[in-house]
């Protein structure tokens, strides 16, 4: 398995493409889907998202306001949602979770970004090589 750490801030950062995200998260097992979420939720709370991220999270996922993962990010309390997000079980609402917590990161860390790392930091995800094709070996 990629690591999952570099994989998810390249997705986050769009320095990959989500496509490929998509067919990495669904190449692993239940298992493994269900602890990536969870470790997405926590680089989430990690990046301090809130709640006003949310409206923004959903229009990049792509997903429908109506979706579940959509609708629980929307009702507030943005800790206790990320951890129901990433716990939600059917299939189809486990890559929904992942498409959403995804964009909840990449808004929540370009925000921490400007503001706290405008001036270079030393975070390791923030220098992540910039790779055009998308092609990093896996």
């Amino acid at each position: 398995m990629a690591d999952p750490h570099l994989l998810l801030n390249e997705l986050a950062q769009e320095l990959r493409p989500m496509q490929q995200g998509i067919e990495w998260f669904e190449s692993l097992s239940a298992e493994e889907q269900s602890t990536t979420l969870r470790l997405l939720s926590h680089f989430c709370t990690q990046a301090r998202a809130t709640t006003e991220d949310a409206p923004e999270s959903i229009r990049r996922s792509g997903l429908r306001p109506t979706h579940t993962p959509a609708v629980l990010i929307a009702r507030g309390q943005i800790d206790q949602q990320l951890g129901k997000i990433a716990g939600l079980t059917p299939h189809d609402e486990r890559l929904k979770s992942f498409r959403l917590l995804i964009a909840v990161l990449a808004v929540a860390d370009e925000r921490r970004r400007k503001r706290f790392c405008s001036d270079g930091c030393s975070h390791e995800w923030h220098r992540l090589p910039v790779d055009i094709l998308g092609e990093r070996p896996t």
